[in-house]
């Protein structure tokens, strides 16, 4: 059995991730940290939720970080020390350079010995990431995202001169669990709101950089994100032009190809449109094609944010880095 132990167990991440190795036949669970909701019961489990700074990390063999940016490198780091695996679900690890972490949040790099890591979205960096000691789980965002432009990356589809636009729709737990007005119920209730849009947001960083990885020749990524008023699930609405190389009829037969061996990507047949309810409560991205005159592609691409965009994501990582089947406990 692999001993875990989970920081931030009770955010909405943590609280699925909780959920999800519970039951984890591989795993047994050795602690879920919290020191807002210490002493109290941690849901499916028989344990309480402890402070952070009480917990040994004798007692396991890997961590799971749901915590904020900064204070989530730090843990990284102790236990880095100690000889325990790291999946880390915050953006601490995420991107590959000092520099890029700098330009994206706006602080220095915590513990920048730490990078690179292995960026965690195993249909893309699987072989990076099997028998790893660290892996960066990506965000929800990019996720959703890099999932459905890949097929085109690597066929070298896009066209270079034109933008790739992400017009992109989370539910509120993507914003955490920490109230603020902008999440607040009488905010987002009957409403949808957009914000850091363009290239503002945060995750534009994370995106461009693993792009790049599989296709250097690419326009500008245009990034909309927008709040819904539902509790989760995570649209991205892709808009992409082709360079010649692939008609829009043929997209289908390309993501066909790249993802019809894969346990957690579902494409559906053409005519078909994903839509939320096909992914939330699931731990798969659910992927849907139009064609559109020749030169043209819409991709809709659809997680649950707290799933495949965050908890189940970190499992899938988990399993393949201890050299497990890969879909253990998520399917």
């Amino acid at each position: 059995m692999i001993r875990a132990g989970v920081f931030g167990g009770a955010g909405y991440a943590g609280l699925d991730l909780v959920e999800i190795l519970a039951t984890h036949p591989q795993v047994d669970l050795a602690f879920a940290t919290s020191n807002s909701f210490a002493g109290e019961p941690v849901p499916r489990t028989c344990l309480r939720y402890t402070p952070s700074s009480e917990v040994s990390l004798q007692d396991v063999d890997v961590i799971f970080l749901a915590l904020p940016h900064k204070a989530s490198a730090a843990e990284a780091r102790k236990a880095v020390d100690a000889n325990v695996r790291v999946v880390d679900l915050s953006a601490d690890l995420r991107l590959d350079t000092p520099a890029a972490y700098e330009r994206a949040y706006r602080t220095p790099h915590p513990h920048p010995e730490l990078l690179p890591t292995p960026y965690g979205l195993p249909e893309i960096n699987r072989a990076e990431i099997r028998g790893a000691d660290r892996v960066a789980t990506p965000g929800c965002y990019p996720t959703t995202t890099l999932l459905g432009l890949y097929p085109l990356l690597r066929f070298g589809a896009l066209a270079p001169d034109a933008p790739i636009i992400v017009d992109a729709k989370s539910g509120v737990t993507g914003a955490g669990r920490k109230p603020s007005m902008t999440t607040h119920f009488a905010e987002v209730y009957g409403n949808l709101i957009p914000y850091k849009t363009g290239r503002s947001h945060r995750h534009v960083g994370e995106i461009d950089q693993e792009t790049q990885k599989v296709c250097s020749e690419l326009g500008p990524l245009i990034f909309c994100p927008h709040l819904l008023p539902v509790d989760r699930g995570l649209m991205t609405s892709i808009y992409v032009s082709l360079n010649g190389s692939m008609k829009s009829d043929q997209v289908h037969d390309a993501f066909d190809e790249i993802y019809g061996g894969e346990a957690l990507v579902e494409v559906l047949p053409l005519g078909a449109q994903a839509t939320l309810k096909h992914a939330v409560k699931t731990n798969k991205c659910v992927i849907s094609i139009t064609p559109v005159p020749d030169r043209f592609a819409h991709i809709t691409s659809v997680t649950d944010n707290l799933r495949k965009g965050a908890a189940s994501q970190a499992v899938q990582n988990m399993n393949l880095m201890f050299g497990l089947e890969e879909t253990l406990g998520l399917i």
